[in-house]
């Protein structure tokens, strides 16, 4: 619903296609991390000056707060976005292709790396003609440059294109399954799959905290809560409620 009213489903999608959402809960997580961020910095307020407030996040503002590029390109022209489906508004080539076993993810952010495409995918002729030159050249004739890109693309296998791509420092990517993202060397490397002791299950796999700190590293205490497990520490402890107040919420099925 977040994402509908503050636009995201509208430029999400392809040209014509239905308005789309994101995948995931992304208004909730990043609503989670604002607020997060809003905390940090009224602790650090009441550190110097003692003082506490009150933080007001909501959905609809932390929508509107990462529309980006998106956001910006509206408020500098009053022009609604269009769906572009994997492509991007400002940039040309910059998303996925198809190669002959997969797809990859291709970003060339600029016009030296435009150059250093055309050199390595054989089209030579492209990098300086005036209607693909530059970036904004690029965009306005987007329709005619990405079916010759996406052509060529086809010549070679995903692995091939990453390794080429790579060494001339164009950047892109694989279009993983989350099997693959889960094994990747990478992910592994950077230890963010952690198994937790679990009362009823043995022990639960979790997505690992991405904040590396040196002297202070991030450590799951807990396991996924049972339900109802911490009522009663809740109620108690952070509440003040007795025991017998408690047990008088179980009989009238409160909690």
């Amino acid at each position: 619903m977040i994402q509908g009213m503050g636009g995201v489903m509208s430029f999400t999608g392809e040209p014509d296609g239905p308005p789309m959402k994101v995948g995931v809960a992304i208004v909730d997580i990043t609503a989670g991390l604002f607020a997060s961020s809003a905390i940090l910095a009224a602790l650090r307020h009441r550190e110097k000056s003692g003082e506490g407030q009150y933080i007001d996040i909501s959905l609809l503002d932390s929508v509107m707060a990462w529309l980006a590029n998106v956001g910006s390109n509206y408020l500098v022209s009053g022009k609604n976005p269009v769906r572009y489906g994997n492509a991007h508004p400002n940039i040309v080539p910059y998303e996925p292709f198809k190669t002959k076993t997969s797809y990859v993810a291709l970003a060339v952010g600029n016009d030296q790396q435009w150059q250093a495409f055309c050199k390595l995918a054989g089209l030579e002729g492209l990098a300086h003609d005036p209607k693909f030159a530059t970036n904004a050249a690029r965009v306005e004739n987007r329709t005619e440059l990405v079916p010759m890109v996406a052509a060529r693309m086809l010549n070679k296998k995903a692995e091939e294109w990453l390794y080429l791509l790579e060494e001339a420092g164009i950047p892109c990517g694989p279009i993983n399954t989350l099997d693959r993202v889960f094994s990747d060397p990478q992910v592994k490397a950077r230890a963010m799959i952690e198994e937790v002791p679990h009362p009823t299950a043995g022990t639960v796999k979790l997505v690992a905290s991405p904040m590396k700190l040196s002297n202070t590293p991030c450590k799951t205490l807990l396991h996924p809560p049972l339900l109802g497990e911490h009522t009663d520490e809740i109620l108690q402890n952070q509440l003040g409620f007795s025991p017998e107040q408690i047990q008088q919420l179980r009989e009238k099925g409160v909690v």
